[in-house]
Order: C-alpha cells, then sequence, then structure tokens
C-alpha cells in the first residue's frame, strides 16, 4: 500500500483525497499538512487523517511516506518538492509545477534514482486521450496536419482578490501559466516534441499584473501547426481542441473535465469505414480527472516504472509556457531549446517585465 503525505489541504487536496478513497487498499493518507489550522483541521476530520502538522518541515522530521502530493500555490512547488525529494520521498505536483524552467531544473537535480517528479495533468487520462495517443502513426487517420487548442474561460475581478492570483512572483504567470496549461498539456501529449512559437499576449480587463489572454501558433516537429488561446476574459466558457489529420478531425469540446461523450470524430470523404474501424479501439469510459491519473500513478508504482506525467514530458510543456511569453514579450520566434541560463525567460515568465508593468 502506498503511504501518501498531503502538503496543502485548500480546495484541490480534496480531489486528491476522493481520488486515493476511490482506489480502496491501494493507497491511504498517513499525514497532511496546512499553514491554515482551522482548515487543516477540518481536513482531518472530514478524511480522517491520522497525522496533521503546522509545516512540511515539521511533517517530514517525523513522516517518511512514499509519496508527498503538492496542493499549495505554485510559488511553493519548487522549495517544497525540493525539501521532499532530498528526504528520499517523491512528489506529485499540481499545476502549474513551478514557476520557470530555472526551478524546474533545481527539482531535476533534487531527483534520485529512488524517486520521481510528477505532475498532475488529469487530462491527459481520460480514455479519448489514451485512445487518440494509441493512434498516433496509424495510417487510417493519417499524418497530423493542424490542430486547435483553446481554453476559454471567465474569471470574475473578485477571484483575482486572493493575493497570489493574477501575480507574477506566487503565481508564476496568467492563464497561459494557470488556466490553459491543461489543455496545452493534452495537446502536446498527443502531438509531442514543439519546434517553435510565436506568440501575442495582453492584459485586455482584469486587475491582474500578469495577461489574462495569450493566443500562440505552435509549430511540431511532426510539421503540425496548432492555435493555441489562453483566456479568463470569455464569458460564453469552453474548452475546445481539435486534431486534423489527413484523413480524419477529431474533437473535444467540453470545460473542466470530459467523458467519452465530448469527442467526435468526422471522417474524410472515402475514409469513414477505417476512421471508425480505428476509434473503436482502445479503452473507453474512462472520464478525465484525478482518479484516472492516480490510477495511472498508483499502478507504476506497484509495478515499479516510472508515473506519468514525467519530468521530460513536465519540460515540454513548461518550456512551450516560457517560449510563449518570451515571444509575446519581445515579438519574436522562439525555437524549442533557446531559452537557457542566459535569458531571462529562463529565471521568470515575464523575463526582464511585462510590456504593461
Amino acid at each position: 500500500m502506498v503511504e501518501v503525505a498531503i502538503v496543502g489541504t485548500g480546495g484541490i487536496a480534496a480531489f486528491h483525497a476522493e481520488a486515493l478513497a476511490a482506489h480502496g487498499g491501494r493507497a491511504r493518507i498517513i499525514a497532511a499538512t496546512d499553514v491554515d489550522a482551522a482548515v487543516l483541521a477540518a481536513y482531518e476530520s472530514k478524511w480522517s487523517v491520522p497525522a496533521v502538522y503546522p509545516t512540511l518541515d515539521e511533517l517530514l522530521a517525523q513522516e517518511k511516506p512514499d509519496l508527498a502530493t503538492l496542493c499549495t500555490p505554485p510559488g511553493l512547488h519548487a522549495s517544497q518538492a525540493v525539501a521532499c525529494l532530498s528526504r528520499g520521498i517523491s512528489v506529485l505536483c499540481e499545476k502549474p509545477p513551478v514557476l520557470s524552467l530555472a526551478e524546474l531544473d533545481a527539482v531535476s537535480a533534487a531527483v534520485s534514482d529512488e524517486t520521481f517528479f510528477a505532475t498532475v495533468f488529469q487530462h491527459r487520462f481520460g480514455s479519448g486521450a489514451v485512445r487518440l495517443r494509441g493512434l498516433m502513426g496509424d495510417d487510417r487517420l493519417g499524418r497530423p496536419l493542424t490542430a486547435v487548442c483553446h481554453t476559454l474561460w471567465f474569471r470574475a475581478d473578485e477571484y483575482f482578490a486572493v493575493p497570489w492570483r493574477g501575480n507574477w512572483d506566487i503565481e508564476g504567470g496568467g492563464p497561459t501559466m494557470g488556466h490553459g496549461i491543461h489543455q496545452f498539456d493534452l495537446l502536446l501529449s498527443i502531438l509531442g516534441e514543439w519546434r517553435e512559437v510565436v506568440a501575442v499576449a495582453a492584459r485586455q480587463a482584469k486587475p491582474t499584473d500578469t495577461e489574462d489572454l495569450s493566443c500562440a501558433i505552435v509549430t511540431f516537429a511532426s510539421g503540425a501547426v496548432a492555435t493555441i488561446v489562453n483566456s479568463v476574459v470569455s464569458p460564453r466558457e469552453r474548452s475546445y481542441l481539435r486534431f486534423d489529420f489527413e484523413h480524419a478531425s477529431v474533437e473535444l469540446d467540453h470545460v473542466y473535465g470530459y467523458s467519452d461523450k465530448n469527442w467526435r470524430v468526422t471522417a474524410a470523404p472515402g475514409h469513414e469505414s477505417s476512421v471508425a474501424s480505428a476509434w473503436t479501439e482502445g479503452p473507453a469510459d474512462v472520464p478525465s480527472g484525478h482518479k484516472a491519473q492516480f490510477d495511472a500513478v498508483l499502478s507504476a508504482l506497484e509495478s515499479g516504472a516510472e508515473p506519468p506525467v514525467s519530468l521530460s514530458d513536465t519540460r515540454l510543456t513548461v518550456e512551450l509556457i516560457a517560449a510563449i511569453y518570451a515571444s509575446a514579450f519581445t515579438g519574436e520566434r522562439i525555437r524549442r531549446g533557446e531559452l537557457g541560463p542566459d535569458s531571462p525567460f529562463y529565471h521568470r515568465m515575464n523575463g526582464s517585465g511585462a510590456p504593461w508593468n
């Protein structure tokens, strides 16, 4: 049985507890920590946590879980991950996993042969996404040619009253960093390595230091080209992904989570039978969500494999975020691998500063 410590017991930590409870005797929560005593006490009571601590340091001094899940604000993730990893405890971290490529490299340096760092990107694990990944390279769909990835969400001004939201130092960015990340991580998990990006970002309406809108054109190593829009200024909310292959269009239309019914496949003329046959293969009836990802994580731990989403997967996504900001703020086309320690965008997502600050 996998023993788990919950770091941060706010709203997202409930999803972790629910997912772990859904997997019965495969895992159990042995400890939790939060700086808010009332929130921690409520979590302790609701989920029957056997030991709680006011700080992570105190938890680590007393407990040795197999896995720590980080459910804290983004600005704390890197230091907390390093603290756990340095004590031989593996980490599963909520998004965004770090605030910069520099932080991700620091986390990577703390990983040993006995530990891992994985990121919660639960949209990868619904059966529709798993099925589509399995069809990449299949002649029945053909080559991927173009894609659309739109996270069109809305957040009222009051949402940003929480001090760390819309703040470069604590949240790391706006919807490019904290909202659209789920959709374009799913895009990357299907289309693979990206090659270059050109982007714009703007602060249109929200009381933030960060952007509230970004738009990017991304070219992939395969030659496919995708448009990515990340917004928190869109009153009719929609999360929409579309993949156009040589012989079929595959669409996913939802808001915050999907099931098989949210997918739609349209075959090109003359390919109806083969496309329909391809789409019926593979897993079915697994919605996206924490339960699906925790199932994959626990299965990996039980078999001795590295759990998804790995550091290399995470870097592909974090590097795209940095490149979107770098392109938007400099007006330049950014290639993958270009943002090293000599770039301000390696150290901070806003580089030397957003144009509107």
